[in-house]
Formats: structure tokens, C-alpha cells, sequence
């Protein structure tokens, strides 16, 4: 099977997907590509947390709808976050083994550098504080 063909995969670019499209399932199509079933399911639970999100805002806090509706943004919002973080952390020669399979283990692409460890800062901060701020029924 030749992998002449094959995009080399970036930690630090799969990082920053997952922490910033992550709810688009962005990191996903880009590690797996566009036929990635995951991937595809990202969105929903995004899109019906914006929707609960909406409700709040033209209903009221009165709306259980909503109330139910906005920790699915939540949670997949501190979940992509948590996935940056794995991504960021993964040890070089794992990520190009499982990623990269055609490359030398030490290639560079699946190196992490500063970018890498400021996405990882970010994912800890907006993931925990996105994760509490779901799980506050106040």
C-alpha cells in the first residue's frame, strides 16, 4: 500500500483544529478525512446547543428547552478542548506512527513546539471553564 499520496498530519495544526473547530469536527476531517463518521456527528450537538443558546436570549431563563439544549454545547466545547490537549501531548513517535505511518517516528510534523504549548494553556482554560459553566444549574 503506498503512501506517496498521503498528506502529512501536523500535531500543532490538529491541536489548534480541535481547539478552535473542534465543535465543526474540523480536526476530525483533517486526521481522517471528509468521510470520517465522527467527525460528522460533531455539529449536531454544537448546532442544538447554539439553538438553546438563541432561546435563552429571545425566551428568557424560563425556557427548559434551552436549559437542556445549551450543556450539549458545553460539553462538546470542553470535549474538543480535552481532544486538543491529548493531541498536544502525544509523544512524537506515537503521533507519526498512528498518523504519519510512512514517515520516520521523529518527523517533525508530529513534534510539538510553542504554538502546541499555547494551544494547550487555551484548551485547559476555555475546556474547564466551559465544562463548569454546563454543569452550573443555577
Amino acid at each position: 500500500m503506498s503512501h506517496a499520496h498521503t498528506m502529512t498530519k501536523n500535531k500543532t495544526v490538529a491541536t489548534w483544529l480541535a481547539l478552535l473547530g473542534g465543535p465543526l469536527g474540523l480536526h476530525r476531517f483533517y486526521l481522517h478525512g471528509l468521510g470520517d463518521t465522527l467527525g460528522w456527528l460533531h455539529p449536531l450537538p454544537t448546532a442544538l446547543g447554539l439553538w438553546g443558546v438563541e432561546r435563552l436570549q429571545s425566551l428568557g431563563q424560563d425556557d427548559k428547552l434551552a436549559w437542556v439544549l445549551i450543556p450539549l454545547l458545553g460539553f462538546t466545547v470542553a470535549t474538543t478542548c480535552l481532544t486538543a490537549i491529548v493531541y498536544a501531548l502525544t509523544d512524537t513517535g506515537k503521533w507519526n506512527a498512528r498518523h504519519n505511518p510512512a514517515q520516520a517516528p521523529a518527523e517533525r510534523a508530529g513534534g510539538t513546539n510553542a504554538l502546541t504549548i499555547i494551544a494547550v494553556v487555551i484548551a485547559l482554560l476555555t475546556g474547564a471553564g466551559t465544562l463548569m459553566a454546563s454543569l452550573d444549574r443555577k
